[in-house]
């Protein structure tokens, strides 16, 4: 079911997860988002669109995550746009023998069964520094940043004043992290990013998170930034965040808290080797 945030930017949202596909109306069709995660909801979205005389006519991955590069045939052969380096780290992925088996085995067992892997990762790389998605819509800016994955963008819908954050500003889910490395950062990078979210509040009115519930004006969009970047010093100090998000997740909801755990461990092994190489 599709849900309007603001006048041309509807949402759907997948139940396992709670994905966010948007769709951003432009003047011969729309331009996707996230598509989805299972082929039945993608084509229950493609079917609404149809219903309501808007083709798809062109599509975005915030990130190379699994959930994010999705695509349906019935969604349409059109270009489905990425970062360079989402658009890379795609590439690679399918170039490998056997790459949709090892997929496939990361999938989430409850809707293994449904995920469309044929279309899976073809993403049309935009030249580095590309700053606004080609299409005859609404000029949608792209807020390239190093936060969560390589390749991650948000996408900001100007005129509509929609801040689409891809794995970012979650009301489900803490910051998750890429990993840590000896050439990286990973609690540096994602502030990094919340500062650049940061400075479009004062042009952005709604915020669709890429998982999780949107939510509209300046002062709760803050407020989710907030919340990341407590997480975030909390965890980098070695405290325990006083975060909802993993102290009460709802029922079925508790391996979230594993998340933060995991995170925690992992940056807790990587302060000691990075302090021990200085």
């Amino acid at each position: 079911m599709l849900t309007q945030v603001v006048e041309g930017v509807l949402v759907h949202q997948s139940e396992l997860l709670r994905n966010n596909s948007v769709v951003v109306q432009g003047r011969a069709g729309v331009l996707l988002v996230d598509a989805g995660i299972t082929g039945s909801e993608m084509a229950c979205l493609a079917n609404d669109l149809h219903e309501l005389g808007l083709p798809v006519v062109a599509g975005f991955s915030t990130h190379p995550d699994w959930d994010h590069v999705l695509w349906h045939a019935e969604l349409g052969e059109v270009p489905r746009y990425g970062t360079a380096r989402c658009a890379a780290d795609m590439q690679e992925l399918r170039s490998k023998a056997g790459w949709q088996a090892r997929a496939a085995e990361g999938l989430p067992p409850e809707i293994a069964g449904d995920v469309p892997l044929d279309l899976f990762g073809l993403i049309t790389s935009l030249p580095t520094g590309t700053a606004r998605i080609p299409w005859d819509g609404p000029d949608v800016r792209i807020i390239e940043h190093p936060a969560h994955s390589p390749g991650h963008a948000a996408l900001l819908v100007e005129g509509s004043g929609v801040l689409v954050a891809g794995d970012m500003l979650s009301d489900v889910f803490p910051p998750m992290l890429d990993s840590f490395s000896d050439a990286n950062d990973p609690v540096e990078e994602y502030l990094v990013g919340l500062r650049l979210l940061e400075d479009t509040t004062y042009d952005v009115d709604a915020l669709v998170p890429g998982h999780g519930s949107a939510v509209g004006g300046a002062d709760q969009i803050r407020a989710r930034i907030d919340l990341d970047r407590a997480y975030l010093h909390a965890l980098r100090d070695g405290r325990t965040p006083d975060d909802p998000r993993i102290g009460s997740a709802k029922p079925g909801w508790e391996w979230v808290s594993g998340i933060h755990e995991g995170q925690a461990q992992s940056f807790a092994r990587w302060s000691e080797r990075d302090g021990a190489g200085d």
